[in-house]
């Protein structure tokens, strides 16, 4: 019997697809040991990214390719997860206690960006990651309703807050800071020098991913923001319209000037589901997300449905993942949580930690 060579398990590996990125294990490094000993192999792959829906999936793909390789008559295959920080814009730092910011963007507002915020959130959290959301929407916050929270948050030291914690998902907003019907008439440099202080000022506890779902529009103050928080990565909803995809257009741009790679693009409302009947109809048109992606040279996350149930659950306080998170809309949420995850786990890495800050003393 032929003896089983390290090189021809790398080479079965490199058929196998993660189909969370579209990479196969070898290209994406997820192979970190191959041990044979005679007919048996053994293998340890690690994921940037949590995946506790399609782990399983993963490994018995891996298993099964590896079973064909002549010679092999068992196979073990372990999976772990590793997340890790990745790059920042150049001239920032890394924000403590969290891993990665993830900013989401429409450039347009009313298409359901705060709602795909939230439940991606929650998908994440749900998947296995830390995860949090920071509401940049100075003058129309919506995730303290959206997460059923309210009240002040609380402070240990009179100096920084605790976030508010809704379904495992820590949250700051400015929503929790102000009455619900006071208006927020507030100058650019204001509002951006506020969300820098509820950064900065929240004590975020061990987040593997903070959202941060930004206001519409990409003026001055969107733009400082992209220049001035510490992104990993960024995302843009958009709805099939025309009118949306422009304004889409502009957002993913705004991205591009600072250096922030999107990470993809996520279509929402993309096709309207009766609630008496369950007929599909594409009231604000087809492909427009992917034509979009195509254009632009970006990944396609995913198309979620304009669905009543997702209103209203958002209004209710307890978004779609967390009221039915067996569901298919739950479902969708997770399976672009996860390829939005692994779009980033690819880019990148953040290697500040690993030096020593120098401090030069006279003595």
């Amino acid at each position: 019997m032929a003896q089983i060579e390290k090189l021809d398990v790398e080479n079965i590996l490199r058929t196998v697809i993660d189909p969370n990125h579209g990479l196969d294990l070898v290209s994406s490094k997820s192979v970190k040991a191959i041990n044979i000993e005679g007919t048996i192999v053994s293998v340890i792959l690690e994921i940037g990214y949590p995946a506790k829906s399609t782990r399983e999936q993963l490994k018995d793909c891996a298993i099964q390719a590896l079973l064909g390789l002549n010679g092999v008559t068992e196979v073990s295959v372990d999976i772990c997860v590793k997340i890790l920080s990745h790059a920042v814009q150049k001239a920032l730092k890394p924000q403590p206690n969290v891993r990665n910011i993830i900013a989401v963007a429409s450039g347009k507002g009313g298409v359901g960006k705060s709602t795909t915020t939230v439940n991606l959130a929650l998908a994440l959290a749900a998947e296995g990651a830390r995860v949090g959301i920071l509401d940049a929407d100075i003058y129309g916050p919506s995730i303290p309703t959206m997460m059923g929270l309210e009240g002040r948050p609380e402070s240990l030291d009179n100096k920084t807050l605790l976030p508010k914690v809704a379904y495992g998902i820590q949250t700051m907003s400015i929503g929790y800071l102000v009455e619900p019907d006071q208006a927020m008439i507030w100058r650019g440099p204001i509002a951006t020098n506020t969300l820098q202080q509820l950064l900065r000022d929240t004590n975020w506890d061990n987040l593997d991913y903070l959202f941060i779902d930004l206001p519409p529009g990409t003026g001055d103050i969107q733009l400082t923001l992209a220049q001035q928080i510490p992104v990993s990565g960024a995302i843009i909803v958009t709805t099939p319209q025309d009118i949306a995809l422009i304004d889409a257009q502009r957002g993913l741009a705004m991205f591009e000037k600072v250096n922030v790679p999107v990470l993809g693009i996520v279509e929402n409302m993309s096709m309207h589901i009766c609630s008496e009947c369950g007929h599909a109809e594409a009231i604000f048109g087809t492909g427009g997300g992917i034509a979009m992606s195509e254009k632009n040279n970006v990944d396609f996350l995913g198309a979620l449905p304009l669905d009543i149930h997702i209103r209203q659950n958002a209004d209710s306080g307890k978004p779609t993942v967390a009221a039915d998170p067996n569901g298919k809309a739950a479902e969708l949420y997770k399976d672009i949580a996860r390829k939005t995850a692994a779009k980033l786990a690819l880019t990148t890495k953040d290697y500040s930690s690993r030096f020593p800050n120098i401090t030069v003393q006279n003595t």
